[in-house]
């Protein structure tokens, strides 16, 4: 395998979570997913910060459906 190859098949960390983010359609853009990142390590707990999302996402859909009516 030659370096170009190499150096065209080797993405930035954030490139691949990105891209597996949009194949499992988590609704996370980059900064959000580079955010998540950066409070993972800091030694914030992952499933708490999955549920703090999760949380989120519903008072905003909330908010979005009374603000609709």
């Amino acid at each position: 395998m030659s370096s170009s190859t190499t150096n065209t098949n080797t993405n930035d960390p954030l490139d691949v979570l990105a891209d597996m983010s949009a194949l499992l359609s988590t609704g996370l853009d980059r900064e959000t997913l580079a955010i998540c990142v950066a409070l993972c390590e800091a030694g914030v707990n992952p499933e708490a910060l999955a549920a703090v999302v999760k949380e989120l996402r519903a008072e905003a859909k909330a908010a979005s459906a009374s603000t609709s009516l």
